[in-house]
């Protein structure tokens, strides 16, 4: 599937991207209570970008430059902005 492709509301998103950019990891209060920390990347491919939040570990995974396939993701839409998010039934590996 391609960035371009991608629509609001969309499940089930695997997407093979390259990592733009990684913002400065912050730390969220969780709807269920508690914390966790989140970054927000910017990947690419030929026919566009997107913006990925990373939580937790997947944060430490990636860096700037790597090329990475995400599996089962989702598409969330915040203050009218689209998203790619992993989830919790989502994969992100380097490759």
């Amino acid at each position: 599937m391609k960035i371009s492709e991608l629509k609001a509301g969309m499940r089930n998103v695997s997407v093979v991207a390259k990592i733009d950019s990684v913002g400065q990891p912050r730390t969220v209060n969780l709807k269920t209570g508690g914390t966790n920390t989140v970054a927000d990347a910017v990947i690419s491919d030929e026919s566009g970008s997107i913006k990925l939040s990373l939580w937790g570990e997947d944060i430490s995974k990636v860096q700037t430059g790597d090329k990475v396939s995400i599996e089962n993701g989702y598409i969330n839409t915040f203050k009218g902005e689209n998203s790619l998010s992993i989830g919790k039934f989502g994969k992100l590996k380097k490759i």
